[in-house]
């Protein structure tokens, strides 16, 4: 993991058969491709597994005894854990209609038994390929442009996902929101171009930490930092090595130029009422607005006492951000 990137190391196949043959068959026939085979002898197992293990794609019969394909894959398909995964129809028979349907209902591909081994491979590793694509541009579309952070999309996400795994492990969270200081005076002053650079400066510093954080461009000079399996204590240690760090920074370009930023920290334990992102983000924008109150260019936690003194530059020739 890099800054809250996840990319499986080798991609996942889920076979959803009843039948234990068709599993040993198709272990022997794709025994020398790059994936691992996962087997689910049932719909509800293989429903199941799909949202646990979240699978490239799924290679799906459409005769089954419990539940047939189809209404595995609209189950599939209506799950927003599930539907992106591409799903593969196997069947023994080559009914028109079954294809026609299983394309309508979102399969990629059909496949009939007996297999031919080199359709087999082909067909799945065009599934593999389109869903490599898909997931790069998936990416793309959650990447801020200017600073190469997540966006906000991301960050929302990411967030209900961490929160999510904190509450069900009883294990820690913590949310940094940290602003630019009078970010507007640098545009005003230097200039939009420099004004970026800072942007981009911010970015780096905040994606050099801990490789579990996860940096995200909140909007404008605004930035958040999930910090998963972290308590409050150690979130404010993060914040304060990243304030030090903006603070340091020179300018070549305007040497007079000094750039500070405010800091609100929270985590989850300190959340007031139910915990959710939603009271996250309000407890450590809460403590973001306290920072900014008490002088700026400082490190405050929610409900506490913040962990850096008022340090902003106050003169006309060397103006915090």
């Amino acid at each position: 993991m890099t800054n809250g990137v996840f990319e499986p190391a080798v991609p996942k196949l889920l076979v959803i058969d009843d039948s234990e043959l068709i599993h040993r068959l198709l272990r022997v026939r794709l025994q020398h491709e790059r994936i691992e085979i996962l087997s689910a002898e049932s719909a509800s197992e293989g429903l199941r597994m799909a949202r646990a293990l979240h699978p490239e794609v799924v290679l799906l019969d459409i005769e089954m005894d419990e539940m047939d394909g189809f209404e595995v894959l609209s189950r599939l398909k209506s799950d927003p854990e599930t539907q992106q995964i591409a799903v593969i129809f196997i069947s023994a028979t080559g009914d028109t209609m079954d294809r026609v349907r299983g394309l309508d209902l979102g399969a990629v591909d059909f496949i009939s038994k007996p297999f031919e081994v080199v359709e087999l491979k082909a067909r799945v590793r065009s599934a593999l390929r389109m869903q490599h694509l898909f997931r790069m541009l998936e990416q793309k579309a959650q990447i801020d442009g200017l600073s190469g952070l997540w966006n906000r999309r991301y960050f929302e996400q990411r967030l209900q996902q961490e929160v999510s795994e904190a509450i069900r492990h009883k294990q820690p969270v913590s949310l940094l929101m940290c602003d630019l200081d009078r970010f507007k005076r640098i545009n005003d002053q230097y200039g939009h171009p420099l004004g970026d650079a800072v942007i981009e400066r911010m970015a780096q510093i905040l994606s050099s930490g801990r490789t579990s954080d996860i940096a995200c461009r909140y909007g404008g000079e605004e930035f958040g930092v999930i910090l998963p399996n972290t308590d409050l204590r150690e979130a404010a240690e993060v914040a304060e090595r990243h304030r030090i760090a903006i603070e340091a920074q020179v300018w070549p370009e305007s040497p007079s130029l000094v750039v500070t930023a405010s800091f609100g920290a929270c985590d989850l334990e300190s959340v007031q009422g139910p915990p959710s992102p939603e009271a996250l983000v309000a407890c450590a924008d809460a403590a973001l607005y306290q920072a900014k109150a008490r002088g700026r260019n400082c490190v405050q936690l929610f409900g506490r006492e913040g962990t850096s003194p008022r340090r902003e530059q106050g003169s006309e020739s060397k103006p915090s951000a």
